[in-house]
């Protein structure tokens, strides 16, 4: 009896790992997703100071060596999340009908877009005409000029943005155009030559990734690229040899990387250099060795990171406008630079975590953030 209970016991937790199709969960995906969320805090605490030549929604002025803690990031963070996207299609797609895909990329994605660009973003542009323009209006009185004025989608003269959003549009856009190509080239065509693709070819493919920067660029989002990246992630990445092919190298993969990041850094430090091309050299050559070492080493789950599987795409959702609005007292409050940084990197995770939170136990605030 005890031995048929234990054997129960066992089924169940399997029941968990396993999906419907039939495959382990992918863990690392969900981990490097995470972690990738959460650079956000301190990225875009960081765009406050940027000398990029363009303002954030609130702004303390020009800092090169903060400029280049972003240069260190920004090639690969958010193009990760494509390829990440990409891997989870197909896994997505062994389990459920093409309708069924659509359906849950409107709710989980349409939704709490189309809901975040009329209820948080706004807040964002509120105080960027706050700290701008002194404006001393009523946040009902900036929606309607949110809604009514458009200028360049940046949203820091108060006009509209989809703000933090893009990412979320792009993806929901991304994944139902790639049915097309999955359905006209599906995975199992192409199979065997992915599968045998040499390293350089692997390490090559940033030339699509780079060439396609430049088709629906829209003030440097691109669709063509991410289009690229979520496919390569679909049909190459989620491949079982090419990743053990990448394990064997990455060392070497991973030593080209770092100096790339390095030298990448020191040209913006020293010039103000941030090519196209050797942005995209660098996306891609993090993306690989990123993705190897999640697998090599963030393939299990913990409390935290159980945590975070659910929370991270409500906080992508949330975190901006608490950020903003958070930075805009931090800067008119507190004097010290680094004192600056660390209350708004670490105030604005707490209040996004606490937000999600209580919007996770109401049924229909749920639904509007993804969660």
């Amino acid at each position: 009896m005890v031995e048929k209970i234990v054997v129960e016991i066992y089924k169940m937790e399997l029941c968990r790992e396993i999906g419907e199709a039939g495959f382990m969960r992918k863990y690392y995906l969900d981990n490097l997703r995470s972690f990738t969320i959460l650079l956000l805090f301190p990225v875009h605490t960081f765009m406050i100071w940027n000398d990029f030549g363009l303002k954030f929604y609130v702004w303390g002025g020009d800092n090169r060596i903060i400029s280049t803690l972003i240069v260190l990031i920004n090639p690969w963070f958010m193009p990760l999340l494509f390829v990440i996207a990409g891997v989870s299609a197909g896994y997505s797609l062994e389990k459920r009908s093409i309708k069924e895909f659509c359906m849950e990329r409107v709710n989980k994605l349409f939704v709490p877009f189309v809901a975040g660009t009329v209820i948080l973003v706004p807040i964002q542009t509120f105080y960027a005409r706050k700290f701008f323009f002194g404006y001393e209006g009523g946040i009902l009185e900036n929606l309607k000029y949110f809604f009514t004025h458009v200028t360049d989608f940046t949203g820091y003269d108060g006009g509209f943005t989809p703000g933090q959003l893009w990412f979320i549009l792009f993806l929901f856009v991304i994944s139902l155009v790639s049915l097309i190509f999955m359905k006209w080239l599906p995975v199992e065509r192409c199979e065997a030559f992915i599968s045998q693709m040499p390293l350089w070819a692997l390490i090559g493919l940033f030339v699509p990734v780079w060439l396609f920067y430049y088709l629906g660029n829209i003030g440097g989002f691109s669709l063509g690229k991410n289009l690229v990246l979520y496919l390569l992630g679909y049909y190459v990445l989620a491949d079982d040899s090419v990743m053990e092919r990448l394990r064997k190298h990455i060392k070497r993969i991973g030593a080209v990387w770092g100096i790339s990041e390095l030298l990448l850094a020191a040209a913006y430090y020293r010039y103000a250099f941030y090519g196209d091309l050797a942005v995209n050299v660098v996306c891609w050559l993090g993306i690989l060795t990123l993705f190897v070492l999640g697998k090599e080493y963030l393939n299990k789950e913990t409390a935290f990171t159980k945590y975070f599987r659910k929370a991270s795409f409500p906080d992508y959702v949330i975190h901006q406008s608490v950020l903003v609005a958070l930075g805009y007292y931090v800067l008119k409050g507190v004097d010290n630079l680094l004192l600056q940084v660390i209350v708004i990197i670490c105030s604005s995770f707490v209040i996004t975590v606490l937000c999600y939170e209580i919007v996770r136990r109401i049924p229909v605030l749920r639904k509007l953030v993804g969660a």
